[in-house]
């Protein structure tokens, strides 16, 4: 795998990652970027060769983990539900067989997708469907840090990163979608600032971490197009044009794990656009999008799309 506009960055050689939700999105970009610097990334999910989520869908975890290792790195999968505290410990207690130690924790557990209504209250939401997604999104992420961290505290300067939709600013005052998905991404941003508090004295790092319009495969395939084709879904959604992929994100995480001043940005909330100035990478048509300042001073008030000045 190329790593044009990755230069500068250092490599993760020797440093173990846990991308946990890696099986497809911003989890498999993240995990393949931690490869491409040369990391050992344990990738899990529930959506593995031999049977599939609820998701349906045709990307599997053991498919990341051979991703993470084309890219240069090692790649291992491991299938797990992050709702089960059981297989979630037995997970970190292998990976502490295995390894000994843990650099990074990237909780990109969701699972929401097929959960939530478009501006639907809370009196009109699916109330089962609402809550299931409260437990994907915020129940998962408790159990994975509470059996991860005490590993990742092992060693000084440990990473948590809480892949998150929408920065502190934006959501403090914007209403996202509905009332659950609004609590989901709200709660994960507040677990960032929780653990940066936690983790802080104690030598590590906690961030959260939105990308801006992610090109996802379910997001490509909503539009019906493909990565290759991605513009042709410009004339029905013009906005789409400030779109990002999944390796922006990863190298954005990837960016934080090399940096040996990572302790700045603890118990902030961060955007892959934003990080993406300050360590110079790119995404991988060599522009740098920069979708939640195009959010605020140009799709919300209304203007034409144009994304001049914005990636």
């Amino acid at each position: 795998m190329t790593l044009e506009g990755t230069e500068g960055l250092e490599g993760l050689e020797g440093r173990v990652a846990l991308v946990a939700g890696a099986t497809r999105g911003a989890g498999r970009g993240i995990a393949v970027q931690l490869g491409a610097r040369g990391a050992t990334v344990y990738v899990s999910g529930r959506s593995s060769r031999g049977r599939r989520s609820e998701y349906d869908r045709p990307e599997t975890i053991e498919e990341t983990a051979e991703l993470v290792t084309a890219a240069g790195g090692r790649g291992i999968a491991v299938v797990a539900d992050h709702l089960v505290p059981d297989e979630v410990e037995a997970l970190v207690r292998r990976i502490d067989t295995e390894q000994g130690r843990l650099d990074v924790l990237v909780n990109d557990i969701w699972g929401g997708e097929l959960l939530f209504e478009w501006d639907s209250t809370v009196w009109e939401h699916d109330l089962d469907k609402g809550l299931r997604l409260l437990r994907l999104a915020v129940e998962t992420h408790a159990i994975t840090s509470h059996f991860a961290v005490p590993l990742l505290l092992r060693e000084p300067g440990g990473l948590v990163v809480e892949v998150t939709d929408g920065t502190a600013d934006y959501n403090a005052s914007h209403y996202r979608v509905s009332f659950f998905y609004d609590i989901a991404k709200s709660s994960v941003l507040r677990m960032a600032f929780a653990l940066g508090h936690e983790l802080g004295p104690r030598g590590a790092t906690a961030v959260a971490l939105t990308p801006g319009w992610l090109r996802s495969e379910m997001m490509l395939d909503a539009y019906g197009v493909t990565e290759e084709t991605w513009r042709d879904a410009l004339a029905e959604v013009p906005h789409f044009a400030i779109s990002e992929t999944p390796a922006y994100v990863g190298r954005a995480v990837a960016a934080l794990a090399a940096d040996p001043e990572v302790s700045r940005w603890n118990g902030q909330s961060l955007s892959s656009g934003r990080l993406a100035q300050v360590y110079g990478f790119t995404d991988l048509d060599g522009s740098r999008p920069d979708a939640w300042r195009y959010l605020v001073e140009v799709q919300d008030p209304g203007r034409p799309a144009d994304t001049t000045g914005y990636r």
